[in-house]
């Protein structure tokens, strides 16, 4: 397997930054005039803002990522051809639904159709538990890529917050590729998603000029989705679990909270953790920068479980990043 090196993902990185930057400085004057979010029950914002920003930061993505693929004439660069389609139809659903909001379960059955695309296109060798049949893995991979893509949209809901998230897990993905735990392909589609996100971080700096808005949010969770799947596919499931854990808690447990409320858990609302921060008197810049460092302690949480043998050492530091985001959370939902 051709593993490329940390000085070609930064490449990757760099030009998908520029790239995305100069997207989205080119559309912000469209976006502001057909685009904008008006504030709601979920919103933090309280201004009308332009989103849609993610048609860059995907594009970016997408476009350096296959470039680069294709310009190193291997098949281990390669990424499967269902990637980049089921990532843009994606991408469609969530600029659709900005546009005009699109019922639940139409909305969906879209985004399910998008995860299953990838799959059931995967080799049949790619396993996390051999011993379970083919059907049955799949059928959970479906259903929790679909949960996976909409809470990556659910979080999506305070500037900053998903480059906290994006950026740490994408810059671990492309340090474990480099060790040679993940395909080329995983690390430079990895590489490409910071970097765009990177270039699109300063017009999402508090206070927002633009959001990504579910023409973003629901790509890149998909993207990001198809990495994680790698590493455990690749037997580091651990770490596919650390990398991504504070967004599973905060989103698992609030969903689970409102079900048990009797409350519309597919409302909008603004009883995530995060959000609860802001209510909480806690400003922006701390909570974003607060779920940024905790995403960096799990991402070296995440490296350091590939390199432990003893499956003990890998639950145990399971058990010290769910901790620690439980603590995380603990904290936004006090004064």
């Amino acid at each position: 397997m051709t593993t490329p090196g940390l000085f070609t993902s930064l490449m990757v990185a760099g030009a998908a930054a520029m790239l995305s930057a100069a997207l989205t400085q080119a559309i912000l004057p469209l976006l502001q005039r057909y685009a904008l979010a008006q504030p709601n029950a979920r919103s933090s914002h309280r201004a009308p803002t332009p989103q849609g920003a993610g048609i860059a930061v995907i594009a970016a993505t997408l476009f350096v990522a296959v470039i680069i693929m294709a310009w190193s004439g291997t098949t281990e660069m390669g990424i499967p051809v269902a990637v980049p389609v089921a990532t843009l139809f994606i991408a469609i659903v969530g600029l659709a639904d900005d546009i005009k909001s699109i019922e639940v379960l139409p909305r969906l059955l879209l985004q399910a159709a998008a995860v299953a695309a990838i799959v059931v296109t995967a080799p049949g060798d790619l396993r996390i538990v051999p011993a379970c049949p083919l059907w049955i893995e799949r059928a959970i991979l479906l259903l929790a890529g679909l949960w996976f893509v909409n809470l990556v949209n659910f979080m999506d809901g305070l500037d900053w917050m998903t480059v906290a998230e994006v950026v740490p897990v994408t810059a671990a993905i492309v340090i474990l590729g480099a060790l040679g735990e993940l395909p080329a392909s995983t690390t430079l589609m990895a590489a490409a998603l910071c970097g765009a996100m990177l270039g699109f971080a300063p017009f999402n700096r508090p206070i927002a000029k633009v959001f990504l808005g579910d023409v973003g949010s629901l790509p890149v969770g998909l993207l990001l989705g198809w990495c994680l799947l790698q590493l455990a596919w690749h037997q580091q499931f651990i770490a596919a679990l650390l990398l991504p854990l504070y967004y599973l808690l905060d989103t698992t447990v609030t969903l689970l909270r409102r079900m048990t409320r009797g409350e519309p858990f597919w409302a909008a609302h603004r009883t995530h953790f995060y959000q609860r921060a802001t209510d909480n008197g806690f400003t922006v810049w701390r909570v974003a920068g607060e779920v940024f460092v905790l995403n960096i302690a799990l991402a070296a949480l995440a490296i350091g479980s590939t390199a432990a043998s003893p499956v003990a050492i890998k639950i145990l530091l399971l058990a010290i990043g769910g901790i620690a985001a439980s603590a995380l959370m603990f904290r936004f939902s006090r004064p």
